[in-house]
């Protein structure tokens, strides 16, 4: 009997996160208060600027057209003052920006659009699904880059081997970092760039999370880097840094070829993001520009704070991140990150992702999402500090 679905989608992301939700299926279902430390979808709603221009605009009869793939004009240059305001980099409107469906869109998408089948691409292990999802869909190689402990999650440029580095098309990193809240300084993406300029590669650099930053660390652009802009682009969404997560806008902005491909194959693809949201996406980076506008970064500190404090006073010592909305827990000995996740949720009631969802070098530990208020983290840290004392006896 012919198979309506392809092999293609036994490689799609990784299977960790259904058996997760299928756990939480359980545990709810024998009337258990979950608390969810999963996904990393923002809990709290867009700031009241930002959901007034909505409504503006969705009761705007002129927002019912079909949008542009690339973007609306108004939006493309609202991103390019943003970028100016925030990092120091001028961007061209025309050429340099392109609107997505969240960053998400884009990441599963760019590979099609400046890769051909059998070439080689740099992505990091551990990383966020889609970079690996989107290689199994653009029929393309990866080369997995270790991130570990013990260089700051950063990748060690000189272990790649030289064939791969001649033979990839581009580098895929992701700083601050989903899953592991790592960070990198502007020197790092010099060297970055300088290594990639020696290869013919293009950077590909996902900072969705540059306004998440804490104890004072301001993530850096890697266009910020001379003539980065010849050979790097970079993503950035306003899922997270403007609680918009349900609205799908973000963009990509760099190296106008790769602009230009990934518009070409998105023309063939969609016909853009609502005209109405990209609306309140410019509201959203107006507001930020604002003299004294507040970012959410206070807010995942504090809940930060609360974690990784409570849990130390549990005797489970974790390193605090400077960034993200994620904490990158190594687990205690005895334990695998799939084991523990799994006992935490039935012993305990909460959530948190097996590393191992992200990658090989995954495994040792879990990824635990700062998105529920303070009072329900506390509540998450007492259950978790209890089963440990009671895993231990």
């Amino acid at each position: 009997m012919k198979r309506w679905e392809s092999k293609r989608l036994a490689e799609l992301g990784s299977a960790i996160f259904s058996e997760v939700a299928a756990w939480k299926r359980e545990v709810t279902a024998r009337g258990v208060d979950v608390i969810d430390l999963g996904i990393g979808s923002p809990d709290r709603a867009p700031s009241a600027r930002v959901m007034e221009a909505l409504t503006r605009a969705v009761n705007d009869p002129g927002m019912y057209g079909y949008p542009t793939s690339e973007g609306s004009a108004q939006f493309r240059q609202a991103v390019a003052r943003w970028y100016a305001h925030r990092f120091g980099v001028a961007l061209d409107p025309e050429d340099e920006i392109v609107t997505l469906m969240g960053s998400q869109d884009g990441l599963a998408h760019l590979a099609m659009a400046v890769t051909d089948p059998g070439d080689t691409v740099m992505v990091p292990d551990p990383g966020y699904p889609i970079y690996s999802a989107s290689l199994v869909l653009a029929g393309v190689q990866p080369y997995h880059m270790p991130l570990r402990a013990d260089n700051g999650f950063l990748p060690k440029l000189e272990d790649i081997p030289a064939e791969v580095a001649r033979q990839a098309k581009f580098m895929l990193l992701n700083y601050p970092s989903n899953p592991l809240s790592a960070v990198a300084d502007l020197a790092f993406f010099e060297r970055l760039v300088e290594y990639a300029r020696e290869h013919g590669l293009l950077l590909v650099h996902d900072l969705a999370y540059s306004e998440m930053s804490f104890d004072g660390f301001k993530p850096p652009s890697i266009l910020e880097v001379e003539g980065a802009k010849d050979i790097a682009v970079e993503f950035h969404s306003l899922s997270k840094s403007f609680n918009m997560a349900g609205c799908r806008i973000a963009f990509m902005v760099g190296q106008r070829d790769a602009v230009r491909a990934l518009r070409v194959l998105k023309s063939n693809i969609d016909y853009g993001v609502f005209l109405a949201v990209q609306q309140a996406g410019i509201a959203a980076l107006e507001e930020d520009m604002m003299p004294g506008s507040r970012s959410v970064a206070a807010l995942y500190e504090r809940r930060r704070d609360i974690v990784i404090e409570g849990l130390s006073e549990a005797g489970w010592s974790i390193p605090k991140p400077k960034a993200t909305m994620f904490i990158w827990a190594p687990i205690p000995a005895g334990w695998t990150s799939r084991q523990i996740s799994r006992e935490m949720l039935y012993s305990a009631g909460v959530v948190v992702i097996p590393g191992d969802a992200f990658g090989k070098e995954g495994e040792g530990y879990v990824r635990i999402a700062l998105v529920q208020e303070e009072d329900r983290l506390r509540e998450a840290v007492r259950r978790i500090g209890q089963f440990l004392r009671e895993a231990s006896r």
